[in-house]
């Protein structure tokens, strides 16, 4: 941990970002770095994923309100423990999750809208994060990822839904700044999560949030 970590022990620090963005690769490397405990989103137990993937439109809504449950607990452990923390994607993404669903006809709106004031209530008992990164990758680059690492799950995403989830992320982005700090990051232009988790930190203390955070190659030696 850096002498000016100890600055950021108590933050609750939330990563945002597509599928296949680096969330929890960064997730770690910022807890490592800072040294706080990290709560990873529930994929791998998540017991909706692989019907989600496959029919959508039939398990959009038993999907998003699982998510918000978990993540709502998620919540109440980070307020429960005390002190700071890094959190693999917000509560508040979710929101994006189900607004895209609808848009492309694969949720009623009345589920979006039983879905909406369920989370209204919850946020009453939920903490805001400090600071939220917000990974910026594009559909193409998603998709990419997403086939690279191959889980059986995520063979049904398309290109479409991730485009249409961007636009989305991105006005959730401008609204959510307005009460959340946000740091802006272009991942593909950073080599490793351990030098970003350093520009992230330093962004962070410098006070400057939704600006684009750059970084240039080391030139070889």
């Amino acid at each position: 941990m850096s002498h000016d970590s100890s600055v950021l022990q108590d933050l609750f620090i939330g990563i945002a970002g597509l599928i296949g963005a680096g969330k929890s690769t960064l997730a770690t490397a910022l807890g490592k770095h800072i040294g706080l405990p990290v709560y990873y989103e529930p994929v791998d137990d998540n017991e909706y994923l692989a019907d989600f993937y496959q029919e959508t439109a039939k398990y959009a809504f038993a999907t998003q309100i699982y998510l918000l449950n978990r993540r709502f607990q998620q919540h109440q452990e980070i307020i429960w423990r005390g002190g700071g923390c890094v959190q693999d994607r917000t509560i508040y993404e979710d929101a994006v999750f189900a607004k895209t669903l609808v848009d492309q006809g694969l949720m009623e709106e009345r589920d979006y809208r039983t879905y909406l004031s369920l989370f209204k209530h919850m946020s009453n008992f939920m903490c805001r994060p400090n600071v939220i990164v917000y990974l910026d990758v594009s559909p193409e680059r998603s998709m990419e990822r997403i086939r690279q690492r191959a889980r059986g799950v995520e063979s049904g995403v398309q290109l479409d839904y991730l485009k249409a989830l961007y636009a989305e992320y991105e006005k959730f982005i401008q609204d959510i700044s307005r009460t959340v700090p946000v740091i802006r990051v272009s991942w593909e232009q950073y080599r490793t999560a351990e030098e970003m988790a350093v520009v992230i930190e330093q962004e962070y203390l410098r006070g400057t949030f939704l600006r684009e955070v750059t970084w240039e190659p080391h030139k070889a030696v």
